[in-house]
């Protein structure tokens, strides 16, 4: 990988990371729960990216172990969003 390559990763890397801080920072606590268990799906995207890393394709022992732990993670991730969701969905039920 070539150092501008490398510059730019880095500079999309603490670009995504600073946008991300000041658009959760601006959401009112009563929404934020809602939204991020909502938006927790979005980690199927890594589960993508983790099996693909993870395969037998000619990479590393590394990136497949670095895979596998994504995977988990990510599903992990995914459920525990969808719980949360679940669980206060059942809150506003009538009883």
């Amino acid at each position: 990988m070539s150092l501008s390559a490398l510059i730019v990763l880095i500079y999309v890397l603490v670009l995504a990371s600073y946008l991300g801080f000041e658009l959760i920072s601006k959401v009112p606590p009563t929404l934020h729960t809602p939204l991020m268990s909502g938006s927790n799906a979005i980690s199927g995207i890594t589960i993508v990216g983790a099996l693909i890393a993870s395969n037998e394709l000619g990479y590393t022992t590394l990136s497949k172990w670095l895979g596998l732990v994504a995977l988990v993670l990510a599903t992990i991730n995914v459920v525990g969003g969808y719980v949360v969701t679940d669980r206060m969905l059942k809150m506003f039920k009538k009883k």
